[in-house]
């Protein structure tokens, strides 16, 4: 008894000098400041640690190196170092031993220290976190594990799906939103869209009750939203609002990959273009790598002003040489974005390009040589290796995709030989193409034909051939949906000339097949289709209106937004059109909140296209305070939507003044309207020239008619003359024949008409005035006809269908059917 009593006490005094050593060791880990003491600790303890010792040690190597910049980090040092590697069989062999939680974090720590993918210690940790998911780990646990599994790339892979189910179980008991935003991007590819749905209701519930949420969960769930492809606006506004409250914390990196993942789901929000041009301006001296001020450039660029453009390009001029493959591109992006044609910089990216060309795989280089061409780069050298480099990626490519692309950018080259090799490939890849990879060679092809860059014989023969297996291809493809959300998916992308003339007519026709699958979610995609493709189709069109109205508490206030426009563009009025619209805008002026300051005036256009003037948004819009904010915020717009709304604005403005004079809304846009006159091109086209010399004819001479006159408010007519009260005409006072511009409106109560006397519009309407293959008048033409009509004008539209047909092939039967318009013959 005596014997045993003094084994159990040396056996106790022996663990509790073992755990106060241990203690002591896991202390003097957690109190390292640099890796060589962790490593000085390892080498000098091997023999006496745990399982423990090793998780902690592994994860102060990580969180030593996660203090310090990215360029200063020296992830490889580590991995190379011979303590590393004790650590890693150490723990491979104790991973039996290790609680979850520290399988997890060593799992973490050994990746973000860049070991390699095959790494046999992060083989065996994933191998014994999977055998834990049965016993249930704890939610910070298994949202650690899914990324792990995340930045390994084992996106679809069993364990994943594993970790899915369990999400979908638990659902409602995630209340964390780091743990959730994590766990949606990390199982993003192997969700049903029902869970999908939930996990945004979800994360939305969770956004909307935290008053504080990290801004770096917002942009995990930017990046669920790409990685699903879904521009979900509510949840993107959340995303938004969290971002600006952030926005003194947000550094260049985050701010680059938000502005980058709004720019993949064109999404976009002119505050936070604001908050981070004014944050990035103020601190752009601090940007002196390549790697932060390629970042800088992408994201400042596109919105600076002209003293900070011009020093970001001396600037990018200067870092050339030390840029990364990647940033290059990035770099050449920017500056197609920016239309920059600097030619200092762009023979800089050339001449520096060269060394970089064999690290980019066929997608990169196709985007590249794009850049290139369209920034008019005149390197012929740089351009002949790319030639050699993507062609040996054609003939080697498996994909349509990456074919298609490829022999679209080989298009675009200049002075490109084209092999019968492209032809072939092009034609054995065609059956599986999508929509947008036919339209790819179609133009390819066509263009190669066009300048005869075609050398072998039967060329033509097989030209032919491929251009009529092409078509079958895609007519094919399209009788073959029978699903409206994947054919829209689809659709979305299917751009160009071919897609128009060859496959439109025929994509419209489909999806009245599958109109009843027309609902709530995905009305925005087929109004998108139908603008871009311009065809009034009644069938689609009432449906649209009346799955709108069905389901307006549903749908995103932008997204009725285009479903308006739709409607407005064509001068469609769907059954029970009143009913339509006043939901619409009821809706909308409920919710005007929800929409950026430009939107509103885009809104307010469409609106009046239709002759809708709700004063709740047009007392908004023309308010001194409003356009302050707008003039501001235009100018981190890119140009194109700039000049854009500053039209719809002044359309705006022109519809209220002769609409709706009870506003009291003044006419401001005189100086724009005169400038935009003053920089456009001539107006007097050779059509115009020929119908005046008739109408000269007919009226009894050139100073009975004026061509190209500018009214009040300025619209542009193609001729004026004015009849008296017994429709004779009357003479114009100057008899100038040319452009007519009214400086001032004042003028028209100095040009008061004789009593009786009548103006008379003529104006020649092309096919853009009309719906596709159709006789229906578009709404802009109508709004134009309408107003010119208000101003005092009698209006004769002479449309292109009646003035090109065969009837009127004679000069005597133009006359003829000239007089009869102008003097309202029947």
């Amino acid at each position: 008894m005596l014997c045993l009593r003094q084994v159990c006490l040396f056996t106790l005094r022996h663990y509790q000098v073992r755990t106060l050593s241990s203690d002591l060791l896991l202390s003097q880990i957690n109190s390292c400041t640099h890796e060589d003491e962790v490593f000085s600790l390892v080498g000098r303890n091997k023999a006496g640690l745990s399982e423990k010792h090793v998780g902690i040690a592994l994860n102060m190597l990580w969180q030593l190196q996660k203090k310090r910049p990215l360029f200063l980090r020296t992830s490889d040092y580590i991995r190379n170092h011979s303590q590393f590697l004790t650590l890693c069989i150490l723990a491979e062999n104790k991973v039996e031993q290790m609680e979850d939680e520290a399988i997890v974090d060593t799992l973490y720590s050994i990746l973000r220290l860049n070991v390699e993918d095959h790494n046999s210690l992060a083989e065996v940790l994933v191998s014994e976190a999977w055998k834990r998911l049965e016993r249930q780990l704890s939610f910070p646990a298994l949202s650690k594990f899914a990324l792990c599994l995340y930045k390994q790339r084992r996106h679809f892979s069993p364990v994943i799906g594993k970790i899915a189910h369990i999400v979908d179980m638990k659902l409602d008991s995630i209340q964390d939103i780091r743990i959730l935003s994590v766990l949606m991007v990390s199982i993003s590819d192997v969700i049903s869209q029902s869970f999908r749905d939930r996990l945004l209701q979800k994360a939305g519930q969770l956004l909307e009750e935290k008053d504080e949420v990290h801004f770096n969960y917002a942009k995990r769930i930017l990046q669920f939203l790409q990685n699903v492809k879904l521009r979900y606006h509510p949840l993107l506004e959340k995303c938004n609002k969290t971002f600006l409250k952030s926005a003194p914390c947000l550094d260049i990196h985050s701010i680059s990959l938000i502005f980058g993942l709004y720019e993949q789901m064109g999404f976009d929000n002119v505050e936070f273009r604001l908050v981070a041009k004014q944050l990035l301006s103020e601190t752009i001296d601090d940007y002196y790598d390549p790697e932060t001020f390629a970042k800088l450039f992408f994201t400042l660029g596109p919105m600076a002003g002209s003293k900070v453009r011009e020093r970001l390009l001396v600037t990018a001029a200067r870092m050339a040489e030390d840029f990364s493959s990647q940033q290059v591109l990035v770099i050449l992006k920017t500056m197609q974005k920016m239309k920059c044609r600097n030619s200092h910089l762009l023979k800089k990216m050339a001449s520096i390009l060269h060394k970089h060309l064999d690290s980019y795989h066929v997608l990169q280089l196709v985007k590249l040589t794009q850049y290139l061409v369209v920034l008019r780069c005149h390197n012929l050298e740089l351009f002949a290796k790319l030639k050699m480099l993507l062609f040996g990626f054609l003939k080697s490519s498996v994909i349509p995709a990456d074919t298609a692309a490829i022999i679209r950018v080989l298009a675009m080259l200049p002075s490109f030989q084209v092999e019968e090799i492209i032809i072939n490939k092009a034609a054995a890849v065609l059956p599986q193409c999508r929509l947008h990879h036919l339209n790819c060679i179609a133009t390819a092809l066509v263009k190669w034909n066009h300048y005869d860059q075609l050398h072998w014989q039967n060329r033509s023969e097989l030209c032919v051939k491929l251009l009529q297996k092409l078509n079958d291809c895609g007519f094919q493809r399209l009788q073959k949906a029978n699903n409206l959300n994947l054919l829209l998916e689809e659709l979305t992308h299917a751009n160009g000339e071919w897609f128009e003339e060859v496959l439109s007519e025929e994509a419209v026709a489909v999806c009245q097949c599958l109109a009843d699958q027309i609902t709530w979610a995905n009305v925005l995609q087929l109004s998108c289709f139908l603008i871009k493709t311009s065809q009034r189709c009644p069938l689609l069109l009432d449906r649209i209106a009346s799955v709108t109205v069905e389901n307006i508490g549903k749908i995103h206030p932008f997204e009725i937004y285009f479903i308006l426009f739709l409607f407005s563009a064509l001068n469609y009025d769907p059954p029970a059109s009143e009913e339509f619209f006043e939901s619409c805008i009821q809706h909308l002026t409920s919710k005007l909140s929800s929409f950026e300051t430009y939107h509103l005036v885009l809104l307010g256009h469409v609106l009046a296209m239709a002759g809708y003037f709700p004063p709740v948004l047009i007392t908004r819009i023309f308010n001194v305070s409003f356009l302050s904010k707008l003039d501001a915020q235009l100018e981190v717009l890119p140009d194109t939507l700039k000049q854009r709304v500053r039209l719809c604005l002044m359309k705006l403005n022109r519809a209220v003044c002769l609409e709706c004079p009870e506003f009291h809304i003044p006419w401001f846009h005189e100086n724009y309207c005169q400038r935009v006159f003053r920089n456009s091109s001539s107006r007097i086209n050779p059509l115009r020239q020929h119908v005046h010399r008739m109408l000269t004819e007919i009226l009894g001479g050139s100073h009975y008619a004026r061509i190209s006159v500018l009214t009040t408010y300025y619209y542009e007519i193609d001729f004026e003359c004015i009849m008296d009260e017994n429709k004779k005409p009357l003479s114009y006072m100057d008899g100038v024949e040319g452009i007519h511009l009214r400086h001032d409106i004042r003028d028209e109560g100095r040009n008061a008409l004789p009593p009786g006397a009548q103006k008379i519009a003529l104006e020649f309407l092309d096919s853009k005035a009309f719906s596709k293959d159709s006789r229906h008048l578009k709404g802009e033409p109508a709004v134009k006809k309408r107003h010119l009509e208000m101003l005092g004008y009698r209006v004769v539209q002479i449309p292109h269908f009646e003035w090109n047909s065969m009837v009127l092939s004679t000069k005597g039967e133009q006359l003829e059917y000239l007089r009869k318009h102008l003097y309202g013959i029947q």
